[in-house]
């Protein structure tokens, strides 16, 4: 399982995502983009700063390098998943576009790819949404009509009353009902389609 970060690095938040899926029995690798600038620096605000000095294109193929590491390993099943938050939604998206062999991805609210992308989905997609994220909302309302057209197996859910963030438990954001029922999902997708 790859475990990709907001557009923070890799804070302590993250860490203990890819902590909670090894209780869950998941082999889990959580890359931090940030490690070709000098990695996570400690504190949000410097991340963040950070983060707009990456090479984007190189840190998305960096991820698809983390994923295949991953599917690589002799103690692997072969079977790769990804979830990811915010940014690290974006990159679930893209990787389930760029990696034939993908089994499953849980954009956590990501933008979505272009809607010619869809077709080149063949991984299980379980979309997890905040009620009020415009941006992230457009750009999946434009792409499922394209998932559905290609045939991919995917679901959509949105929670109501949440905001952009809403799983990051250190932020005001953080909704702990919509939280919880996101995270039950998403193991119980894992579950079905990585096991």
């Amino acid at each position: 399982m790859l475990v990709v970060h907001e557009n923070r690095g890799l804070n302590p938040h993250i860490e203990d995502i890819a902590r909670r899926l090894a209780l869950d029995n998941f082999m889990t690798f959580a890359p931090d983009a940030l490690a070709a600038v000098g990695a996570y620096p400690g504190t949000e605000d410097k991340a963040c700063e950070l983060f707009g000095t990456l090479d984007r294109a190189k840190t998305a193929e960096d991820m698809v390098a983390a994923a295949n590491y991953l599917k690589n390993r002799p103690d692997c099943t072969g079977k790769i998943g990804v979830v990811g938050f915010c940014w690290g939604g974006s990159v679930s998206h893209t990787l389930a576009t760029k990696m034939p062999d993908l089994a499953a991805a849980v954009p956590f609210y990501g933008g979505a790819p272009a809607p010619a992308e869809a077709a080149k989905v063949k991984a299980a997609l379980l979309v997890q949404l905040a009620e009020t994220d415009p941006r992230v909302n457009d750009s999946f309302a434009t792409y499922e009509p394209a998932l559905k057209e290609a045939g991919v197996r995917y679901e959509a859910h949105k929670y109501p009353g949440t905001s952009h963030g809403f799983n990051n438990d250190t932020t005001p954001r953080y909704d702990e009902k919509a939280a919880k029922l996101a995270w039950e999902r998403t193991v119980a997708f894992f579950n079905k389609h990585l096991r």
